[in-house]
């Protein structure tokens, strides 16, 4: 089951430059899913009552070009497929002319919150979605190859804002914290993201930055340098 929705590029969600940022592409991404779990019963709240969470476990997107301020897009999501604890998906964006903008695919965990491990699901938790067939795009593996190099940067806190309704920091936050060490202007066309655990209030959060190979990839780890998130830019 294909599922969309229609908005506009709101200008809180825009650049100096007057386009979408990153981070707001993003949330409309999250979003989608969210919207689509919850309109077939299976959303937060459901999920939460069984103790039970989708938790995000990688990204990548591709970014023909970011839309405006003002402009009219569609988002949509589709399941792709589900195996043992995980569920892969994609997301697209299409212009009011129905082009083609953005491509996503992500894998997702299932997760049970009271035990904090996996949980294989029941029928009942992927049978409404269904399964389609993925989008064209150039996937690539989930393992993001570390530099051998990488620039130490200062440290900061895990903040109340960056808290989502699992107690963690949010899939979207983590991407922002790496945006935010990029060079001023940095354009982004394509981004893969590894989400290795979690980061909660009370965390401090070290980043690391390296540029090799036409891509730049930030690390976010804890203060014994092990990774919350890696995340690679082109």
């Amino acid at each position: 089951m294909i599922y969309t929705f229609d908005s506009r590029v709101r200008y809180s969600e825009t650049d100096h430059q007057g386009t979408m940022t990153l981070t707001a592409m993003m949330n409309y991404l999250q979003d989608c899913s969210t919207f689509q779990s919850e309109d077939i019963g299976l959303g937060v709240s459901a999920l939460h009552k069984r103790n039970r969470a989708w938790l995000l476990s990688y990204w990548q997107v591709a970014a023909e070009r970011f839309p405006a301020f003002g402009e009219k897009i569609t988002v949509g999501t589709l399941a792709t497929g589900f195996r043992g604890f995980f569920g892969n998906r994609n997301f697209f964006i299409n212009d009011e002319n129905g082009n083609r903008i953005v491509t996503a695919n992500s894998i997702w965990t299932f997760f049970d919150t009271e035990k904090a491990r996996p949980a294989r699901p029941e029928e009942k938790d992927i049978a409404p979605y269904g399964v389609e067939e993925p989008l064209e795009m150039d996937y690539e593996g989930r393992k993001i190859r570390l530099p051998e190099r990488t620039e130490a940067l200062p440290s900061f806190p895990v903040r109340r804002a960056h808290i989502d309704t699992n107690e963690h920091v949010n899939n979207c936050q983590y991407i922002q914290m790496a945006m935010d060490v990029l060079p001023e202007d940095f354009q982004v066309h394509k981004l893969r993201v590894d989400y290795k655990k979690s980061a909660v209030m009370g965390d401090r959060i070290f980043p690391g930055i390296s540029e090799e190979d036409g891509r730049t990839v930030v690390e976010l780890c804890d203060e014994q340098g092990s990774p919350y998130v890696v995340a690679e830019f082109k």
